[in-house]
């Protein structure tokens, strides 16, 4: 219950801890039914000289008592063995044998008449006779008793408090949950757990209350301290409490046997502990789970050897409220949640209750000793951090799932976007994939661009709904969901189906995100002539084919979901005048826009191997290389660019880059000195680490068609389709010039034409500028990102 709640984590630590504590607690119940035997039954040391011989036969001694304990275990152990049907006929037995004891003692109050009682206590080879008194019902007996008065504990040596007498009482109450350890034997669990458990507690506290209630009144303090097993004494019939006794233990110590044995059978089969507990997973063909019978029984065999009872049975309360306080966290995660399935029959359920029995649990825990409560919470942490890394991810469903959902729900309704400040902006990236086999370089790198914020892949499918049986989308979120496991990225996939590329992309642009946290940059792959690689060939992660994950997705189903690259000869779905298009679409939708190029070729680990020598850089050209204009050299658009590459550098894995901003000046003009001083005086107000390169581009500028006018003619029109292939390839070579160690660069991206007649033209001009620069982000930026204001 607490694995398919909590997650596996809590589940196998606290299981294990559960299962200890069950094993430990058959421990108790045969060593108390042994000194149930010896008290009866034992020697005693001078039993010559004293002649008090009679039934007394048995010899005492550490050895002895093992030995009688390890005989008792094994009886339980062949009454699991054969199985819990016929553990559950042997229980009844003992359960109305219990009953008929416990009438017997509740009639002897009333019955048997106030007398004196003799108790011979040993001590070596000394003897000691103690005169006590049963008084029958006595208000001046009530009052005697009402006041604590603690005694020696004769396993300890030590003074007994309200916490030890608290931790050895308590374990009188585990089997109440006996029922849920063996819920796999149980025809209807869902009805027979809630029911048996409650009926359980109520009746077993009417019980102890009555016990407790009748003996306050009628028996001595002296009786109660010095004589465990008084109710002989003033029974009716002294051998019926002897008989109850050794059935009540013999029966509990078979439950949580077999009890723990189911536990540690649950554990198994989740394979949350690997080889170690694989063989547990065995079973009988009528199921019953010896192999974990065996496990247990060895176990239970060790603990025995302790010997100490009220030690161990401080341990065993402190294991049990451990895995109540953990049912109790079950409880509350799923009413916080607000999980319209969780809907509990008991109807005093609240996460007030759920909440008091977690703070009862770890209070009580650390009052019995914080030593083995700090010990115990240590223990399961370091077994949930385990269990974390190595064990596989379940399908189980997760309460943090839930808990997220509700929390995020809250947050997104207190996120405005009408409270958006520039202060705190921050890139949330719209990534359109049309094959990750081709981009996965390019979503790895856009995720360390996006600095906590927004990152969604988005894919448009080709078709119409009307025309289809059932919607090809849904099924393909599994496969994009691995996809983003496999890269190790923090990105969220959306999907969608429409006639055409566009259409699929404003699509996403309107409805990607929620409430304030909706994409406000939209990057697209470059649109060229390049035959793209395989990455899935490349990356060892995308090779391991027997790797599984618990959502159904293998290796192998994700390399044959995705199609193959694009070859030579194959023409691209998406033409040239619908790719210009959709950037100006996006612009028209105030979205900032970066067109991705030579991503395929970048890699993280050779730019920055401890090997590598040299520091690699992060170029900013902040001018529009089209329309080249140096008396505003920065503009919103350019200060997008300088924020983008800011934080790039503000990633971890890129610290060790440096950032260039490159100032293009002309050898004729004198304010080159304070531009460049305005410059530097901006990237100190932003508090951005960069190096000013000042570039003199006369040979570049002078090819491109303004520099040839008048300023009159320059402001009469602006036809970027005219700059010729001349001046854009002097520009390429001057930013190829300017490369040393350079892993990425960043460029200014002007916009589309107006005119679509001059689409194919504008990618021209785009693929002659960037082309053999590397890993090249062309960047149109539209909203403001800095803010110098306090």
């Amino acid at each position: 219950m607490i694995s398919r709640t909590l997650g596996p984590e809590f589940g196998g630590s606290i299981g294990l801890m559960f299962f200890l504590a069950n094993v430990c607690s058959c421990a108790v119940y045969i060593l108390g039914l042994v000194e149930a035997v010896l008290d009866v039954f034992g020697e005693l040391p001078n039993a010559a000289e004293t002649g008090h011989r009679g039934v007394h036969v048995l010899p005492q001694s550490y050895l002895y008592d093992v030995l009688y304990a390890s005989a008792i275990l094994l009886l339980c152990l062949l009454v699991c063995l054969v199985g819990a049907q016929i553990y559950a006929k042997t229980s009844f037995l003992i359960f109305l044998m219990v009953h008929v004891v416990l009438i017997t003692i509740f009639v002897s109050f009333f019955a048997v008449a106030p007398k004196t009682i003799w108790i011979v206590k040993q001590s070596g080879n000394t003897s000691q006779t103690i005169l006590t008194n049963y008084t029958g019902f006595n208000l001046a007996t009530l009052k005697r008793n009402f006041m604590d008065d603690y005694s020696v504990d004769y396993t300890t040596g030590s003074v007994m408090t309200f916490a030890t007498v608290f931790a050895v009482m308590f374990n009188g109450c585990t089997g109440i949950m006996a029922g849920s350890n063996m819920s796999g034997d149980l025809k209807n669990p869902s009805y027979a757990i809630p029911k048996g458990t409650i009926i359980a507690v109520i009746y077993t506290l009417l019980v102890y209350l009555l016990l407790f209630l009748m003996v306050s009144f009628t028996c001595d303090r002296v009786l109660l301290q010095e004589d465990y097993g008084f109710f002989r004494q003033i029974n009716i019939w002294p051998p019926f409490v002897v008989i109850g006794v050794y059935g009540a233990s013999l029966s509990a110590s078979m439950s949580t046997l077999i009890g723990a044995s189911r536990i540690l059978h649950a554990l198994a089969w989740d394979d949350l502990f690997g080889v170690l507990l694989s063989p547990a997973k065995r079973t009988s063909k009528t199921g019953n789970p010896w192999v974990a019978v065996l496990y247990t029984w060895l176990l239970v065999q060790f603990v025995l050897f302790a010997g100490k009872l009220n030690t161990i049975a401080g341990i065993v309360t402190i294991f049990f409220l451990m895995a109540y306080a953990a049912v109790d966290l079950a409880c509350l995660s799923l009413e916080w949640a607000s999980a319209p399935n969780f809907r509990p029959t008991f109807q005093l359920f609240s996460w007030h209750t759920c909440l008091l029995g977690i703070v009862g649990c770890l209070v009580m825990m650390f009052l019995i000793n914080p030593v083995y409560a700090s010990c115990g919470i240590v223990l399961m942490l370091i077994l949930l951090v385990v269990i974390h890394y190595r064990s596989p991810t379940s399908s189980w469903g997760y309460i943090s799932q839930a808990l997220i959902f509700h929390q995020v729900r809250k947050y997104l309704l207190l996120l405005d976007v009408r409270k958006e400040h520039v202060k705190f902006w921050r890139p949330q990236i719209l990534l359109m994939v049309a094959n990750p086999r081709t981009s996965a370089q390019l979503i790895t790198f856009i995720n360390d661009l996006k600095k906590g914020g927004l990152f969604v892949l988005g894919h448009v499918e080709i078709g119409d709904l009307d025309t289809l049986p059932s919607d090809p989308i849904h099924p393909q979120y599994n496969f994009w969901l691995s996809l983003v496991d496999k890269l190790n990225v923090k990105a969220f996939v959306d999907l969608t189906l429409s006639p055409s590329v566009r259409q699929g992309v404003q699509h996403l642009l309107r409805i990607t995100g929620l409430g304030g946290m909706k994409p406000n940059t939209l990057v697209l792959g470059f649109y060229d002539q390049c035959v793209p690689d395989d990455y899935f060939l490349c990356d060892p992660a995308f090779q391991d084919t027997k790797e599984n994950d618990h959502f159904g997705v293998d290796v192998a189903s994700l390399q044959a979901h995705f199609p193959p690259v694009r070859g030579r000869e194959t023409s691209k779905s998406l033409s040239e005048r619908e790719y210009v298009a959709i950037v100006s679409d996006a612009l028209k939708m105030q979205k900032n826009v970066c067109l991705a190029r030579y991503f395929n070729a970048m890699n993280k680990k050779d730019l920055f191997a401890k090997t590598r020598p040299e520091q690699v850089s992060i170029d900013v050209w902040p001018l529009d290389l089209l329309w080249p204009d140096s008396s505003h050299y920065v503009d919103v658009c350019s200060l997008f660019l300088l924020q983008m590459a800011c934080v790039l550098t503000m990633v971890f894995s890129w610290k060790g880059a440096r950032l260039r901003i490159f100032l293009c000046i002309e050898s004729g003009d004198e304010s080159w000195v304070k531009k460049e001083e305005k410059l530097q005086e901006l990237l100190d107000k932003l508090r951005i680490k960069a190096t000013i390169k000042i570039v003199i581009w006369d040979e570049v500028v002078a090819l491109h068609w303004r520099h040839q006018l008048s300023p009159q003619e320059q402001e009469a029109g602006r036809d970027s389709s005219l700059v010729s292939d001349d001046y854009l390839r002097a520009a390429n070579r001057m930013v190829l010039e300017q490369c040393y160690h350079t892993a990425v660069r960043f460029l200014y991206l002007p916009r589309p034409p107006a005119d679509t007649a001059h689409s194919l033209r504008y990618l021209q001009q785009l693929d002659i500028l960037t082309e053999g620069l590397g890993p090249t982000l062309l960047i149109h930026g539209l909203t403001p990102v800095t803010c110098t204001d306090l």
